[in-house]
């Protein structure tokens, strides 16, 4: 063990303890060094750590303090290294089976892919509708129909650009939400057979979509705290004719994982080597926690190898269906597979989103959001650690609305699901996840609906489902 993960482990032991109670303020870094006979680096590693397991937060200018739910916080997954070579689709019906379940507006959410309408600015978004068509004019309405809004492109250029990636405006083509950017980058670099490089676990629209196209999933392990197991990917890429990756960079679905920029920086190294295409589906990268947005691998492309893929459905409208590609040398082609399929995106939703990134407060409805999330997922973890078998492990990403539950080995989270449905309660079971239908005893569960006491009593009736088995 080294220096830090022990001193990591000390700190874990007070937490646990109570002799760092809820709230508390851990020891500064200077304290601590002096203290403890420990360089500042050692200290500030040790810190980091514990923030990665959710066990401690910093507060700006203030230093760092215990989580509400440290004490009796579950352990995290560990990266279990199992791939799957060449594997042929076939889970969308028990896809479908899982959505069904959230058709009923009473059953609480917990399956769901969408955190809660009511965490939306829908009213403001409705001004920017009416104003949005009533300055339409008719030559607004066809212009750009293939590449999209000009005005939207530019916006969501102006957003990268602050946040420090130069993404260029005519680089970027308005899709039908994420899903169909990442359809179209996948039919631009592959054909029926081919092997394709995804997550394990992957989000389940993927599975469809490799189904769809009728391609084959090479599955590389994702290590729950900082994503896909690059040692793995080297290796299959070594031994196997993959033609493209789809990986997903910050806040994976459904783990939460996040790679660091070095590790993203390895594997745009490791892609550009091989010529491989990545397609990053970056959805979530707005959803942090922390002081800074992460930057996509797409910030370190310099040879147009990285399509990268995101929308506004996660984070300000899910019903309006815009997305956007960045495309680089894959551009021209995909522009020419949306004429040949959807043409456009819905022209009123492109220019309200427009107005509402100009004059509406997204940022600041950004921060809200966050912070709700983060209130919420410690509520969650935190009802976990009461009612869940303590052998629960369970993820504590620093971003997104999901957590990832590993359950003790006995238990089948399918039938957790069905027992949980007849309870009113729905779950996003650990096969939809996998290629080979692979982590039973696994679940995902969002946390994007406001917290209160018919979430928590879910929670404990969960807990004594699986306690059941």
């Amino acid at each position: 063990m080294k220096r830090y993960e022990k001193f990591a482990a000390d700190i874990s032991e007070m937490i646990r303890s109570g002799v760092l109670p809820a709230g508390e303020k851990v020891p500064s870094v200077r304290v601590a060094s002096r203290t403890y006979s420990v360089s500042p680096a050692t200290v500030f590693k040790a810190y980091y750590l514990l923030e990665d397991k959710g066990l401690i937060q910093a507060r700006a200018r203030s230093g760092y303090y215990v989580r509400e739910h440290a004490a009796n916080a579950l352990t995290e997954p560990e990266l279990v290294r199992h791939t799957s070579e060449g594997t042929e689709l076939g889970v969308s019906d028990l896809i479908f089976s899982v959505l069904g379940s959230l058709k009923n507006p009473d059953t609480v959410p917990f399956g769901s892919a969408f955190p809660s309408p009511h965490l939306y600015p829908l009213p403001r978004l409705a001004k920017s509708m009416s104003s949005a068509v009533r300055a339409m004019t008719p030559a607004a309405i066809v212009s750009g129909m293939t590449t999209g809004n000009s005005e939207l492109r530019r916006q969501i250029a102006l957003r990268y650009m602050i946040s420090g990636v130069r993404l260029p405006a005519d680089e970027l083509v308005i899709t039908n939400g994420a899903m169909e950017a990442l359809n179209l980058c996948l039919q631009c670099v592959t054909e029926p057979g081919d092997l394709v490089a995804i997550e394990a676990p992957a989000f389940y629209a993927c599975l469809q979509v490799l189904e769809r196209l009728k391609l084959k999933a090479v599955e590389i392990p994702v290590h729950p705290r900082d994503g896909v197991d690059l040692d793995s990917l080297q290796d299959s890429l070594t031994r196997l004719p993959i033609k493209a990756c789809w990986f997903m960079s910050s806040f994976q679905n459904p783990l939460g994982a996040s790679m660091t920029q070095a590790k993203k920086l390895r594997l745009y190294n490791l892609l550009e080597r091989q010529q491989i295409p990545l397609i990053e589906d970056d959805v979530y990268a707005e959803l942090y926690y922390g002081a800074n947005a992460p930057h996509p691998v797409k910030s370190l492309d310099h040879s147009g190898l990285v399509m990268h893929c995101s929308s506004f459905s996660k984070t300000l409208a899910p019903g309006y269906r815009v997305g956007w590609v960045a495309g680089g040398g894959y551009t021209e082609q995909i522009n020419r597979l949306k004429l040949m399929t959807t043409i456009s995106p819905s022209v009123p939703a492109q220019a309200a989103i427009a107005d509402y990134l100009k004059h509406g407060g997204y940022d600041r409805h950004l921060r809200k959001l966050r912070d709700t999330l983060e209130q919420q997922q410690g509520a969650m973890l935190a009802a976990a650690a009461r009612y869940f078998p303590a052998a629960t492990r369970v993820t504590r990403p620093a971003g997104g609305y999901f957590l990832w539950f590993e359950f003790p080995e006995q238990v089948d989270s399918l039938q957790v699901f069905q027992m949980a449905l007849a309870q009113g309660i729905s779950l996003a079971p650990g096969p939809i996840f996998s290629a080979s239908q692979r982590f039973k005893n696994c679940a995902r569960l969002n946390y994007g609906t406001p917290w209160d006491e018919r979430s928590e009593q879910a929670m404990a009736m969960l807990g004594r489902i699986i306690a059941s088995f």
